[in-house]
């Protein structure tokens, strides 16, 4: 397995990304996936280890930085805007399409976290893509609006909706806007704000075991407004008849996203849970890394098949 920097072009926006290639006797054409990567992540993090494990497995596989971070192009920086990440899966697909290495036929998209949600809509209106997996799936519109377990008070998301409007204002008369903090600087801090699974968040982002000077530590506050109206769901009907997988952990607060997506698709589809995993345990634990790796892998053979 090898890698390789690309850059490629989102609607105007400059992408940069990591590409693995399989080693073996073949230099292709090879299926091909596409991996995106967690709302604040970033190509080095957990989207890095997934296409690294898809790589050793015989796929080309694309990781890359979304527009307004890591090592891409586009300001502000920090902004989370639903529509660009889709367009920015649809983009790293065109990359694909012009690699030598890559059988353009046979191009599946993965999703982890947030990108498990974006995944769906760029995967129901762009054909290219043939089958499309999601781990730890979310609508971040959804965690926003109705909290990461689906409880949260309606009147959380309209008092983000009035800062989000105060920061617009502030912005239109000169001002410098302040900007939505994601981590608190403690893993204290951060329960108090988001309960366990924003501590989840924290020890993966904010300490040795994964944090990356890259990763997005606040959002624009016009993010906020940018997602509340986003639905990430509402197209799911359209990617039958190709295949959805989606892997989710039996101890995820989140997994009643990934059921509910699950239920809207039309075509072939499993929902595969991995016993014990929380939802930042798939992003890095070997323990449950594994097996997703293992059906993901099976996954797209079947589908997408295996290289030339």
């Amino acid at each position: 397995m090898s890698r390789t920097d690309v850059t490629f072009d989102s609607a105007g926006i400059s992408l940069a990304g990591h590409l693995y290639l399989p080693d073996g006797p073949s230099d292709g054409p090879h299926p091909a996936v596409v991996v995106g990567h967690p709302g604040t992540s970033v190509k080095e993090q957990t989207a890095g280890l997934y296409a690294q494990r898809l790589a050793e497995r015989g796929f080309v596989a694309l990781a890359f930085d979304a527009a307004y971070q890591g090592e891409s192009g586009g300001l502000p920086r920090g902004l989370e805007d639903p529509a660009q990440r889709v367009e920015d899966l649809k983009a790293a697909v065109s990359l694909l399409t012009t690699r030598s290495e890559v059988d353009a036929e046979r191009i599946g998209a993965l999703g982890i976290c947030a990108s498990g949600g974006y995944v769906l809509p760029a995967t129901a209106s762009d054909h290219r893509i043939k089958a499309v997996g999601t781990v730890s799936a979310v609508d971040i519109a959804r965690q926003f609006r109705l909290g990461a377990d689906g409880t949260q008070d309606p009147a959380v998301f309209q008092t983000l909706l009035d800062a989000a409007a105060q920061a617009r204002t502030a912005e239109a008369r000169g001002e410098e806007p302040p900007v939505l903090t994601l981590f608190p600087d403690t893993a204290e801090q951060t329960r108090a704000l988001g309960g366990e699974h924003a501590v989840e968040g924290f020890d993966y982002y904010r300490t040795p075991r994964a944090q990356h000077p890259r990763a997005a530590s606040s959002f624009t506050w016009s993010s906020v407004d940018r997602m509340a109206t986003f639905d990430a769901f509402a197209a799911v009907p359209l990617i039958g008849p190709r295949p959805l997988l989606m892997l989710v952990g039996t101890r995820a607060v989140t997994s009643w996203m990934s059921v509910e997506a699950f239920q809207r698709a039309t075509g072939p589809k499993q929902l595969r849970w991995i016993e014990g995993a929380s939802h930042v345990d798939l992003y890095d634990k070997k323990q449950y890394v594994d097996p997703a790796v293992e059906s993901l892998a099976d996954f797209f053979s079947e589908h997408l098949g295996q290289a030339a």
